[in-house]
């Protein structure tokens, strides 16, 4: 049979490129091929079924069957779900070219920079099972024959950046060598989409293309602006790599590998190897591929004895710099290392040269990894939004003891390119990092064991890969802040100046930043000129523009003329508070008479960290006219909030000496610097705006169990004017006393006289029964202290009289207890007659219990004291009724029992709180 090379030149080509082992050979047969075909490159999926339509010869299509097979899954609709998708990819590692393969097959144009010109990186990444069969099903086998045959499960960094590389250039990947990204460059005006900004000397069709999509798999030392990263630092951990020359001699095939060796689970030979050569190893790797690659965790004692590193420094960079590394000194080390691990079966080793011509052996501290805080963002200019995504290295720096780098690369890249999918198919921007957040949550608690068990399925769809999914973990809400319009630059007047004063917080930059924010935002308001973080807020036209602009609803229809300048400031701050959350740290007084100006910048702060990535939020036309009728929109709004909220508008009823009531508008500006409860000064950091009046975070507290208060976890009680935590909060017409009182407020009906007894026992009045005062006696009020009160309080030197009688116990024991209720049930003691009302009530709290078979067991063995026991059963003998004697005993039992847990959960109060308050203290930071 002919070769198919003697009868189509594109099948050669076509061979060379499957076999081709360097990465510029790669792009010169493919560069072939391309033009034996006719065919452009980087011309996305058209491009691949042209050439699968022109090599349709066995060993081409052994290769489509299984590119075709992935294609063909449900999730990529046949390359139409990014049809209208342009991606830029940063970075040709594993990561970056896995990434790029998915948004091709998702039929996205595609177009990957990357900075290098080979691939150069010998180091053997540890493959999981499911990147083994994700792999072959790309056709791995087809373009490196040796791919994990037998047990291995690893594979060089260049091995796999050459695969991927092949299979990007046959799905349409547009590949640019030598080409830096630096930068983005936003459209400078509608219409014009996002740019990137290359180097050295880009062509005029890639330093032009418009991406909406941006992809970085640049490595931990590149994030794109606006990232945040997090570094992790463990305890000092010195890492040593060495890939020595793989001849591929008999002898050499014959040395086994070393999947992984510690210290702790082989003390012996890391003995021996001390012992013969001086080396002191924690652990060591040892993978076979086109190099013999060893890694190594050495102890730094040892590498300072052996003179590997020159002088002893606290700080990394500089221990392991190249000026305190001797390169000799360290190539022998690793030479040593690696022979005594194999007994000298390698013969001499040779180290491979790296990609500056160097012997590729490296020292590295790898307990210093770097986090990106978020994966995605939303980045927005002149109506073009553009989604950039993390994956690789730059997304997390992986733990090279646990092979989880390229495992999860590729998971991130898969997660990476479904954002992409659902941001092609409409999703709003907010619910697409919401979902690509809760994805990334799941990244760094991967492993084989928790995910699904079945590799085949794996797919785009995180479903098919995380048995646990939950997509809905980060809201919308949490994700804000990812989402950044990019501001327009500030319109520069000549009656705009920059405020002269001193910088009372942050940097200038951004008070800078939040100044043209708010010009931005109250630019085109009659009489409203913002020049400054000051003086121009007295008036209260900015301000009431600044929440006109957010809620343009909230000022219908008219004008703010006729109202004074506290008036409208006021207003603002109320409606902000209501109808935007945001809570005032200053008072209007403060606002208007600019006494201070931290309290104000810390204001519009709020307002600009809400609200930055606020765009076009109404039409401002024929809404704002200046100064007029503002009182009949206040009135209705006020009239909308008191509405919602009565408990909290309703004026107070303070106590002497709790100045509870808010400042009014003659009051004098600095009122908001002082605590509306114990009076003191307020600062800034520990204000606490409630309802229009200040506190300390101290002094708001519940008024029964003096417990903090949280916004939101509070409430205000209507008759006293106090604030109370939504556990302690009394009801309406519930007297608060009312808990202290007797049983005799109990379920248990009380008989009529008409039912006593012919010939009764002698008789007690209740009040003399009952050591609760009955509801005819007068209550004893709580006092109610403010603060300093307290305070004084505690300085005195109390001595109870020795003479004085103790208070009487309340009862503890469920037998006292249920003597109680029952004496509450009725009028007299001793043979009560029957009562219709008793005998009805008993009987339906009985069928509406639903205490269990055991409960009542219980209670049944519970005994009553022998008077109780004969006052009962002479009740029911009485009342003809016999047969119900067993339900009224266990409704008495269980309401003793109910009576007593009370008793026990009030008293148990004070200790709670006792050890609430000592754990807080006990968790604040030493000073």
């Amino acid at each position: 049979m002919a070769s198919p090379t003697s009868t189509n030149p594109a099948h050669a080509h076509f061979e060379s490129f499957l076999q081709a082992q360097l990465c510029q050979d790669v792009l010169s047969s493919f560069q072939g091929l391309c033009r034996a075909l006719e065919l452009e490159p980087g011309g996305g999926l058209s491009q691949y079924h042209k050439i699968k339509a022109q090599l349709n010869y066995w060993s081409a299509k052994t290769l489509w069957a299984k590119l075709d097979k992935r294609a063909g899954q449900p999730v990529y609709q046949q390359g139409r779900a990014c049809a209208s998708t342009k991606c830029l990819v940063v970075g040709a590692g594993p990561c970056g070219l896995r990434a790029a393969v998915e948004l091709a097959l998702l039929g996205a144009r595609v177009v990957l920079v990357e900075k290098r010109t080979k691939f150069s990186r010998h180091n053997v990444l540890h493959l999981w099972p499911f990147t083994i069969h994700d792999l072959r099903a790309l056709g791995a086998k087809k373009f490196y024959g040796r791919f994990c045959t037998g047990t291995l499960d690893h594979i060089s960094i260049r091995q796999l950046q050459l695969l991927l590389l092949k299979v990007a250039l046959l799905l349409g990947v547009e590949i640019h060598w030598g080409v830096t990204f630096t930068g983005l460059q936003p459209p400078p005006k509608k219409g014009n989409g996002w740019r990137a900004q290359l180097q050295p000397n880009p062509s005029a069709q890639l330093a032009n293309y418009e991406f909406d999509v941006l992809i970085s798999a640049a490595g931990g030392k590149f994030v794109p602006e606006g990232f945040t990263v997090r570094e992790m630092r463990g305890k000092l951990a010195i890492g040593i790599t060495a890939n020595f020359v793989n001849r591929r001699t008999v002898e050499e095939t014959q040395v086994p590998e070393i999947s992984g060796v510690a210290r702790i689970y082989n003390q012996s030979f890391f003995q021996s190897l001390l012992k013969a050569t001086g080396i002191d190893l924690e652990n060591i790797v040892y993978y076979k591929d086109d190099t013999h690659y060893f890694v190594m965790t050495a102890k730094k004692q040892c590498l300072l004895r052996l003179g590997v590193l020159r002088q002893d420094w606290p700080e990394t960079d500089r221990l392991l710099g190249r000026a305190n590394v001797v390169p000799e000194a360290l190539q022998r080390f690793a030479r040593a290392a690696a022979d005594f691990a194999t007994h000298g079966k390698l013969g001499k080793l040779e180290f491979a040269l790296d990609a500056h011509g160097r012997p590729d052996v490296a020292a590295f501290d790898f307990t210093s990894m770097m986090r990106a805080e978020s994966s995605a963002r939303v980045q927005e200019k002149h109506g073009a939004r553009l989604l950039l995504g993390l994956v690789g290295d730059c997304l997390v720096e992986p733990f090279w003891p646990l092979g989880t780098g390229v495992a999860r690369g590729f998971l991130a890249a898969f997660d990476a390119a479904w954002m992409v999918k659902r941001w092609a198919e409409g999703a709003g921007p907010l619910q697409v990092l919401a979902e690509r957040e809760s994805l990334y949550q799941l990244l760094s608690q991967t492993s084989p064991e928790n995910m699904h068990r079945n590799v085949a399925q794996y797919g785009l769809d995180p479903a098919t890969r995380y048995p646990n999914l939950n997509l809905q973990a980060v809201t919308p809400n949490q994700v804000q802040d990812l989402y950044d319009v990019v501001a327009k630059e500030p319109v520069q007047r000549k009656s705009d100046k920059t405020d002269a004063g001193k910088p009372v917080t942050g940097s200038a930059g951004t008070q800078e930043e939040l100044l043209r924010w708010c010009q931005e935002q109250t630019a085109g308001y009659p009489g409203v000129h913002v020049t400054d973080l000051s003086s121009s807020w007295a008036d209260g036209l900015a301000l009431c523009a600044l929440v006109h602009r957010l809620r343009p609803g909230l000022l219908e229809p008219s004008e703010l003329q006729g109202m004074g300048a506290l008036e409208a400031t006021a207003w603002a701050l109320k409606m902000a508070e209501h109808e935007l959350g945001i809570t005032p740290v200053l008072s209007a007084q403060a606002v208007v008479a600019g006494s201070d100006p931290l309290g104000l910048i810390a204001y519009l702060s709020h307002f600009h960290s809400a609200f930055k990535s606020t765009h076009n939020p109404g039409d401002l036309e024929g809404r704002w006219v200046g100064r007029g009728g503002v009182r009949r929109c206040v009135r209705e709004t006020g009239e909308r909030v008191e509405a919602a909220t009565p408990s909290t508008e309703e004026p107070p009823v303070p106590e002497p000496g709790v100045p509870l009531t808010p400042p009014s508008q003659h009051q004098e500006a600095g009122a908001g610097d002082v605590c509306a409860l114990c009076g003191e000064h307020l600062y800034i950091l520990e204000r606490l705006c409630v309802d229009g009046r200040f506190f300390h975070r101290s002094c708001f507290h519940c008024h029964r169990c003096e417990a903090t208060l949280r916004l939101g976890d509070y409430g205000q009680h209507p008759g006293d004017g106090h604030f109370y935590c939504l556990q302690h909060l009394p009801q309406p017409g519930h007297k608060e006393d009312s808990s202290d009182r007797g049983p005799e407020n109990q379920e248990l009906p009380t008989p009529d006289e008409n039912s006593m007894p012919s010939s009764p026992a002698p008789m007690a009045t209740q009040e003399e029964a009952s050591p609760v005062p009955s509801p005819s006696q007068p209550t004893r009020r709580r006092l109610r202290l403010s603060s300093p009160e307290r305070q004084r309080l505690s300085s005195l030197n109390l001595t109870p009289d020795p003479d004085m009688e103790p208070p009487p116990k309340p009862p503890r024991s469920c037998s006292a207890l249920a003597h109680q209720a029952l004496e509450g049930s009725f009028r007299g003691w001793g043979v009560p007659v029957e009562s219709p009302q008793v005998l009805v009530a008993m009987e339906k709290e009985e069928e509406s219990s639903s205490s269990s078979e055991a409960e009542e067991e219980e209670e049944e063995a519970v005994a009553l004291e022998s008077g109780m026991e004969k006052t009962l059963r002479t009740l029911a003998e009485k009342s003809g009724t016999m047969d119900k004697y067993p339900t009224w005993r266990r409704t008495l039992l269980r309401r003793a029992k109910e009576e007593e847990m009370k008793r026990f959960c009030k008293a148990q109060v004070p200790q709670n709180r006792k050890r609430r308050k000592t754990a807080s203290w006990l968790k604040r930071p030493s000073s």
